[in-house]
């Protein structure tokens, strides 16, 4: 998978920025929640799986500091070359077809990575293998099945539409082999595969001006896709993005389930 042909939504589109700035505001907080609980030190060595953009690698590099190293990696890293400098190591890669970038890293990271990755199965073996006797893994990801609405409340023609748009785009997702309900198998798949201590949680953003530029970005970036796979028109869009950018509607986004574990 390249970046340009697997990947509904790659980094070189121009609206690729705006969603990851919202990613960062609507979900940093619990990710560095969720590290901050497994115990990260000045010192140790991470692997960031599938960065995209610099918001959790940035923080990473001031928790291990100067005596710790984090590796970062992506299949296009173009967004993280802001970030490339020690502690922090910046590498094209892709978690579902590579070896690991490394081994004994005391903490690996995946956020909104494994759902969109053909081999799942590979790529958390791959990342299980990375870490040293007692590192901990936290994997984060959504889970579209189990809450599928950008607008739960669906009280008017503007939620309907917002609704069968993102109906839409998770069609397209699932053509390319993404897993819309992968969140809620972190827990047994962890576990399965002989992590200990094994723990789960989920976090559902219901309205946020951040949920508001995330769909706005996201619509615009799959917009010709959507028209081409005839699941919208173009005025269908415009109305959309318009009753998006009122403010109106309280816009929702899958339960984001994040998962941990430790190595024996």
């Amino acid at each position: 998978m390249t970046p340009s042909d697997g990947y509904l939504l790659d980094n070189q589109q121009s609206e690729a920025g705006r969603r990851f700035d919202a990613f960062a505001t609507l979900f940093d907080p619990t990710t560095f929640r969720h590290i901050e609980g497994l115990g990260i030190e000045p010192g140790w060595r991470c692997w960031e799986v599938g960065a995209g953009g610099t918001s959790v690698v940035s923080w990473l590099a001031t928790r291990v500091g100067p005596a710790g190293r984090i590796v970062a990696t992506d299949i296009d890293t173009s967004r993280l070359t802001p970030a490339a400098r020690p502690p922090v190591d910046v590498r094209v890669h892709d978690v579902g077809v590579e070896e690991p970038p490394g081994e004994g890293f005391d903490l690996v990271h995946a956020r909104l990575v494994l759902v969109h990755v053909p081999d799942r199965e590979r790529a958390l073996r791959s990342m299980i293998q990375a870490l040293r006797p007692g590192g901990r893994l936290l994997i984060e990801d959504a889970d579209p099945a189990l809450q599928p609405l950008i607008c739960p409340d669906e009280h008017g023609p503007e939620q309907r539409l917002a609704n069968r748009l993102r109906q839409g785009f998770r069609s397209l997702l699932a053509e390319r082999g993404a897993d819309l309900a992968y969140g809620r198998k972190l827990p047994r798949l962890l576990r399965d595969a002989g992590l200990r201590d094994v723990r789960a949680d989920a976090y559902f953003p219901v309205t946020s001006p951040a949920c508001t530029a995330l769909e706005a970005a996201t619509v615009r970036q799959i917009r010709e896709r959507l028209v081409t796979a005839g699941l919208a028109t173009d005025e269908e869009i415009d109305q959309h993005l318009a009753n998006v950018e009122g403010g109106g509607m309280d816009l929702a986004t899958a339960p984001m389930i994040s998962a941990w574990g430790r190595r024996e």
